[in-house]
């Protein structure tokens, strides 16, 4: 269900990196209007709406999910792990798309390689629990439907982050190139879904694993080497979490401050205070709204952006691929067709 998932999701990915860099459209206001043409009055509007609802989200997850590792991990307060996150994410962001891309590039072969080093020992200690774990799941007969159902609403809730990616198309040399990084995007993540998922498996007799809020570092702590591992897989948990926020703050920060890269049409050197207002604005959001606990915004909140992500992409995604397909598949036939005789 999670390359699946991948798979959905890299296929819309996929598109909208086109239809950004065929359009030159780079900030996903813009993005959107010229995506949605006639109807961006009402679906630009609708996506407005659901971004909001992401920055809330998407990024108090990020804070949560890096103030908890970082609480377990040191014993700090909760609150003020959260704070510490919260002022490196910001920091981060003010400077940009350019280095937010940098530093997130940076970060994803940091933690897939650390991913390697911590999994790969574990399942490999861990194959005589992984098969009692399939086992046990087959004799349980779990149902394929609410399986399928969450892969969807998981990969739906990913939709969102369209409006993270368009900003990252201005880096590919032409269209195509949207093709192949998704491509190679999906190999990778469905991969260390793969490896992620074996690696749970090892945990999943245990009766504690099911309340856990990180899964992943309960079971670090319950394989080979916890000593080297969990602090090791705790750095990655806070790394995946702080590179996933920085880009959805970038995002909207770009959003607000478009008109600065715009102006002259120079390229920007200094932050602007509109600029360092607007990530700090964002910030103080998410921290705030990450008190309210990592389980609780997962379990409630992702399902219901999930459901408000299906008439707001999904749907107009979907026409608009068939659309651009039909309008492909008669001008190439237009070309090859043999010329009248007159």
């Amino acid at each position: 269900m999670p390359v699946l998932a991948m798979a959905y999701n890299a296929v819309f990915f996929a598109y909208s990196l086109w239809f950004a860099r065929q359009h030159q459209v780079y900030d996903y206001r813009t993005y959107n209007n010229v995506f949605y043409g006639k109807f961006a009055p009402v679906f630009s509007n609708l996506f407005e709406l659901l971004y909001l609802c992401v920055m809330c989200v998407a990024p108090a997850v990020a804070f949560a999910t890096g103030g908890a590792t970082l609480n377990a991990l040191t014993g700090l307060p909760y609150l003020f792990c959260t704070l510490l996150i919260g002022i490196f994410i910001f920091i981060v962001a003010i400077f940009g798309t350019d280095l937010v891309r940098k530093v997130a590039s940076v970060l994803s072969v940091c933690i897939i390689l650390g991913l390697l080093v911590v999994y790969l020992p574990n399942i490999a200690a861990g194959l005589p629990k992984i098969k009692d774990a399939a086992e046990s799941m087959t004799r349980q007969r779990l149902p394929f439907r609410e399986a399928l159902y969450s892969a969807f609403l998981y990969g739906t809730f990913q939709l969102s982050n369209i409006a993270v990616f368009v900003q990252h198309a201005k880096s590919f040399e032409k269209p195509q190139d949207a093709a192949k990084s998704m491509a190679a995007g999906f190999v990778v993540n469905g991969l260390m879904m793969v490896m992620v998922v074996l690696g749970l498996m090892t945990v999943y007799a245990n009766p504690e694993a099911a309340g856990q809020s990180i899964p992943t570092l309960f079971m670090v702590q319950n394989g080979v080497g916890a000593f080297f591992m969990t602090p090791l897989i705790s750095l990655l948990i806070i790394l995946g979490a702080v590179s996933t926020a920085v880009n959805m703050v970038a995002a909207m920060v770009k959003r607000i401050c478009k008109d600065q890269e715009e102006g002259t049409g120079k390229r920007k050197i200094r932050i602007t205070k509109k600029e360092i207002l607007a990530a700090l604005i964002c910030c103080l959001v998410d921290f705030a709204i990450a008190q309210f606990g990592l389980l609780t915004l997962i379990q409630k909140a992702y399902s219901l952006i999930a459901y408000l992500a299906i008439p707001a992409i999904l749907v107009p995604y979907l026409i608009h691929m068939g659309y651009t397909a039909v309008c492909r598949c008669r001008k190439s036939e237009r070309l090859t067709a043999p010329a009248k005789i007159q």
